[in-house]
């Protein structure tokens, strides 16, 4: 595996699950008497990564107590694992410049939200050269999720939620991105779906994966608790 480094995002505020998760930040909202988060360290292990930097901000020192139970009990061996917590809520984009700059990464790396269940595509991505990559998967209702327009190998456009029902691809939250594409950036908040690949879609300069792969955002109640079913039925069939 060419791209080993997964930094994943886990600041969000998870304003929508607090019906369901009142206590908790979204990540480690319990499934199967584990935190979602737990399963996701499994799965993430599994395809290979091997480095994890978690992007905090919203209820950070919850995440890091977790994270550090993880390192005692040992399933973290021979893994690197970190956290940067931001110093505001910078929004997708604005944590990852974050990153960027406090860790003076370079290169590319691959990003996933830390609320996001994706089955497989860290090697599919990993083995990619494109400064920016997106795994897409496809669903029964993209106009539930915003739907991704694709030609060829690239992302031409997005459509806003609900623009379109039926199925089609979406963002499975799972990208390859290059350090360089972060340099400008003047500490301002900002999103990586709404400001960031939009523009590089309308340049063609956003490939895409297609991803046969278990899908899931667990950020509203009905999904988590699907997600929840799913795992507590061995993960028969797809969430």
């Amino acid at each position: 595996m060419r791209c080993a480094e997964l930094i994943v995002l886990a600041g969000g505020l998870g304003t929508r699950l607090r019906a369901a998760v009142p206590d908790l930040p979204k990540p480690l909202a319990p499934v199967a008497g584990q935190p979602f988060l737990h399963h996701q360290l499994t799965n993430w292990l599994a395809q290979g990564i091997e480095s994890m930097t978690f992007l905090l901000q919203h209820q950070a020192g919850t995440i890091e107590a977790f994270l550090q139970a993880e390192r005692s009990s040992g399933r973290l061996h021979d893994i690197q694992v970190r956290s940067l917590i931001e110093p505001q809520p910078l929004g997708t984009g604005g944590s990852l410049a974050h990153a960027v700059r406090e860790l003076q990464l370079q290169g590319p790396f691959l990003v996933a939200n830390a609320d996001t269940w994706l089955g497989n595509g860290i090697a599919e991505l990993a083995a990619r050269n494109d400064a920016a990559c997106m795994a897409v998967v496809e669903v029964e209702d993209s106009g539930r999720y915003g739907a991704v327009r694709l030609e060829a190998d690239d992302v031409a456009a997005f459509e806003e939620k609900s623009q379109r029902a039926g199925r089609g691809w979406i963002n499975a939250g799972l990208y390859r991105l290059h350090a360089d594409l972060f340099r400008d950036w003047r500490g301002q908040p900002f999103s990586l779906e709404r400001e960031l690949f939009p523009p590089l879609a309308a340049a063609r300069r956003l490939s895409a994966v297609r991803l046969n792969a278990a899908f899931i955002d667990i950020g509203v109640p009905a999904d988590y608790f699907r997600f929840s079913r799913w795992v507590e039925s061995g993960r028969v069939g797809l969430p």
